[in-house]
């Protein structure tokens, strides 16, 4: 489809290093140099797209328009066509041409975000932790992420039992998506759901950061832990990449952690993924990064 029509916006279709972008640049001159937004759109990786998805189209230009920003939307390939981690890898290199090149499209590199919903806030966590530390580009000001998915651990916290049957994202559907994601059997799907993937060595290992005693107890009403389960090495193998931070950024270590930028989280009450939202918020502030919250309780996936 093409771009959607407005009179106030330019917008145009780009390639950054090989990967591509759509642009959204405010037409009106501006005494100064703009905000910058880079912006990943959801669809667990396999679905979504910069061209044909009206939802993103619109977000990103209201975003220019409101906040008077230059907004990247980054089209990275999906999979299982792209296998993974190239979503990953294609929103990392988008986001480094931009910060390297801001200037030439009028904007601050001093005053530039990354955002995503869904899991455009996992890859917008991922690529915030990645270019924390590194000195040869401009600091990224701060990440906003949108309802995000940031475990594969433990899917029985209260969100993921409370939401288990909610339309659209439901816990069963969550799993199944990962798992088409990584190209893997969908059979692994009810062991995933019971945690029979985890070993108890990373039990304990992560009981620090994901853990419902962590979740306040307002978001807890009704909640039953789960029966122990049985662990099963043939499941855990299967699936490796659930249990690294460029996966799951909420077990990232703390070094990681502390020199992230300043922080918005959206979380919604009716979703699976609110409690990771939750979790990520309380390592955040525990490391002494700056973070807004905004819960909509009246909110879905």
């Amino acid at each position: 489809l093409p771009a959607c029509r407005d009179s106030r916006l330019f917008i145009k279709d780009l390639h950054f290093d090989g990967v591509p972008v759509r642009i959204y640049l405010p037409r009106e001159p501006s005494a100064s140099k703009r905000r910058g937004v880079i912006f990943f759109h959801g669809g667990c990786g396999i679905f979504g797209s910069i061209s044909k998805e009206l939802k993103e189209k619109l977000m990103c230009q209201y975003i220019a328009r409101k906040s008077d920003s230059v907004v990247v939307s980054v089209g990275y390939h999906l999979a299982p066509e792209h296998k993974y981690p190239a979503q990953t890898l294609e929103c990392l290199t988008a986001t480094v041409h931009f910060l390297k090149t801001a200037e030439t499209y009028g904007v601050n590199p001093a005053r530039i975000i990354v955002c995503g919903d869904s899991v455009g806030g996992t890859y917008t966590a991922i690529v915030c932790q990645e270019l924390g530390r590194r000195t040869d580009i401009p600091k990224i000001r701060a990440q906003v992420l949108i309802y995000p998915f940031l475990q594969a651990l433990n899917f029985n916290l209260p969100s993921h039992q409370k939401n288990a049957a909610v339309a659209f994202l439901s816990r069963d559907r969550a799993v199944h998506f990962i798992l088409k994601y990584l190209n893997k059997d969908c059979s692994l799907k009810e062991a995933i759901l019971a945690g029979s993937h985890v070993p108890e060595s990373i039990n304990l290992k992560y009981r620090k950061w994901i853990n419902p005693d962590l979740i306040p107890d307002i978001f807890k009403l009704g909640y039953k832990p789960p029966l122990p389960t049985l662990f099963l090495p043939q499941v855990h193998e299967e699936v490796q990449e659930l249990f690294k931070p460029c996966f799951s950024p909420l077990l990232a270590e703390d070094d990681v952690v502390c020199p992230l930028p300043d922080t918005c989280i959206v979380t919604c009450e009716h979703d699976v993924l609110r409690d990771e939202g939750l979790l990520y918020k309380k390592r955040l502030e525990d490391n002494n990064v700056r973070v807004t919250w905004h819960h909509l309780e009246k909110g879905f996936h």
